[in-house]
């Protein structure tokens, strides 16, 4: 594909507008460890929020998304958007109690929540565990999409770099990050939360003027649909977001997902699974933002705000593009007949300058939003939760904010080692999952059950990873390759062992001190009869949970209002117009009554609305 000179200038002009950002923040960013990974706690709910939404959208996003369409139809997005049930669970029951506990790191609340040895070995090792392995892997993944991306619409010819033939899209790619490396090492999270700003509204931008490309490359709405038939074997079939097959009588049967699978998908996965930025009780870079924010309904705001544009309105675009791709390359791109790839091939074909412009600029600021966000977040653990908590304890915030700045290079060193081991995107995505699936229950419980300990979390970890790996391999092995209850077996078993286990562990093991736990309720408040005893001997007998029993209210008309909106907005689409607004409708009367709740919150009483200060204070 040949970019002109204007496509070009708005590539070049998008990095310019990155760089300028991180140099503006670079003085404040540096001025302490706090500046440098939180922006001081002092980050409004709507940046935040929208950092969340551009750090998730990656440049592998609309790729896995037209990869799952192509398989099993609009339908197949239920792998992820199952977990909007934990997000909004994050939303009602965990933003305020992490906003309140304080801490730098969703790792440092280890230490906080426990006592003693254990304690502090389960945040040094979480703390390398999710910097490292973890990290290195996402960062890998997302890099690997990249040069796929730029394979496809570049077709760049090799550069003779020191003796050694390098593949210009591997440079190109190389600018990316180090772009990138460069405005997040500078001045930490406020470059990576303006830049996430930006980033979003170009990538959004992007996909949509694509989606109206590929719509009329097709001929239109109607055609669109009635050539999915020779795909999928009729419309409905393609475009339900239910995962059933439809006949002349109904239902006649299930298209690709398994009744058991789908039950675990809505009833398991979400609660069960750890997986990065869908975490039961919040945390890693979600729990960051939350962090970042200025007050506790900034945290809560910005979390519900996430979860409305990941679930309900980013979507659409990328799934309306991978059902053209279905007429417009039914056999997949090249020898390999990789359907994700036909993502980029339609806009290699289809788009104009300078559209062809702005949408490489807009898969650079997919990929450098979700590596900037990576970077900082695995640096706050390298510094804050492993140098600083064992190695460094006295020194100055600048020397903290340098070895910050050195972490995040040493970050950037190691993913692309790992790169280059990484076959597919897939496949990581999977192994991930499996090895958080058992971990889910206790890192909700923790907050509002006062006998879960460290022992409780260490067994839970330990168990899941030992039992997910040789499950994984078992399972694999007795079923059809691609077979989607493959998965699903494996979350089931890891599942029940892990609990089975770190239950046991915990009532075999002693309790927290009460010192400590009193200590931990005084400050994070969390409520509920999972603290009656604590909270009796603090004088709070009785006190309910953050929210009261609104919070589990706001949480299922959360889920009504994301859900109704997202097969709404796909109902208006579709031209199926009086079904689309009625579920609007009821989005909206949901989205009503959460507004009501908080309201009433705010005017009522409130034993502590700014419970303890935070140490930073």
């Amino acid at each position: 594909m040949n970019l002109s000179a204007i496509d070009w200038a708005i590539v070049i002009g998008y990095f310019a507008l990155s760089t300028g950002i991180g140099l503006f923040f670079t003085k404040k960013g540096g001025e302490s460890i706090e500046e440098y990974f939180l922006s001081g706690r002092n980050v409004s709910w709507w940046l935040a929020g929208a950092s969340m939404v551009a750090t998730t959208f990656a440049a592998d996003t609309p790729l896995v998304v037209t990869g799952f369409v192509f398989a099993h139809g609009v339908a197949g997005n239920w792998l992820w958007w199952s977990f909007l049930m934990s997000g909004m669970l994050t939303v009602f029951f965990f933003a305020r109690l992490w906003r309140r506990a304080g801490v730098m790191t969703d790792v440092e609340f280890a230490e906080l929540r426990y006592s003693g040895k254990p304690a502090a070995a389960l945040r040094g090792f979480r703390a390398l565990y999710l910097a490292i392995p973890i990290n290195l892997i996402i960062l890998g993944w997302v890099t690997r999409a990249m040069i796929k991306i730029l394979t496809i619409s570049l077709g760049l010819h090799p550069v003779n770099v020191l003796g050694t033939t390098v593949s210009g899209e591997v440079i190109a790619v190389g600018i990316c990050f180090v772009i990138t490396v460069a405005y997040s090492t500078g001045a930490g999270m406020w470059a990576v939360l303006w830049t996430d700003l930006v980033q979003f509204v170009i990538k959004m931008s992007a996909v949509i003027v694509l989606a109206v490309y590929a719509v009329r490359a097709v001929g239109g709405m109607d055609k669109l649909k009635s050539g999915l038939v020779a795909h999928y074997g009729n419309a409905d079939a393609a475009i339900s977001v239910l995962p059933v097959q439809f006949g002349a009588n109904g239902i006649t049967g299930y298209v690709w997902m398994p009744l058991l699978t789908l039950a675990v998908f809505l009833s398991v996965q979400w609660w069960a699974a750890w997986y990065p930025g869908a975490e039961p009780g919040g945390g890693g870079y979600v729990a960051q933002r939350i962090f970042s924010a200025k007050t506790e309904r900034d945290g809560v705001l910005a979390t519900l705000f996430f979860n409305v544009a990941h679930y309900a309105i980013r979507p659409w675009p990328w799934i309306i593009t991978a059902l053209a791709t279905v007429i417009l390359y039914p056999a997949g791109i090249g020898p390999t007949h990789d359907h994700e790839a036909a993502y980029v091939q339609a806009y290699v074909d289809l788009l104009p300058t300078p559209w062809r412009g702005f949408m490489m600029a807009g898969f650079a600021a997919a990929y450098m939003s979700t590596v900037g966000t990576q970077l900082n977040w695995g640096a706050s653990y390298l510094v804050n939760d492993f140098y600083k908590r064992f190695l460094n304890k006295d020194a100055s915030e600048k020397h903290y904010v340098s070895v910050s700045r050195w972490a995040t290079v040493l970050l950037f060193l190691g993913s692309i080692f790992v790169t280059w081991q990484i076959e597919t995107v897939g496949g990581a995505w999977e192994f991930l999952l499996a090895l958080g699936s058992g971990t889910g229950l206790v890192l909700i419980l923790r907050w509002y059950w006062w006998r879960v300990n460290a022992w409780s979390e260490i067994s839970a970890m330990i168990t899941s990873f030992v039992v997910s790996v040789v499950a994984l391999k078992v399972v694999k092995a007795s079923l059809p390759v691609g077979s989607p209850l493959v998965q699903t077996y494996v979350m089931l078993i890891t599942v029940a062992v892990s609990t089975v286990v770190w239950l046991t562990v915990t009532f075999l093991t002693k309790p927290e001190p009460d010192a400590k736990l009193e200590a931990f309720y005084q400050r994070v408040r969390p409520g509920g009869p999972g603290w009656r005893r604590t909270a009796a001997a603090l004088g709070y007998a009785g006190e309910s949970i953050p929210g009261g029993a609104l919070a589990w209210t706001n949480w299922l008309a959360g889920l009504i209002a994301v859900y109704a909106s997202l097969f709404g907005i796909g109902k208006l689409i579709f031209g199926e117009t009086m079904t689309g607004v009625i579920m609007l409708v009821v989005a909206a009367l949901a989205f009503a009554w959460i507004a009501r709740a908080f309201r009433e919150e705010d005017a009522g009483p409130r034993a502590q609305r700014d419970v303890v200060k935070l140490a930073a204070d």
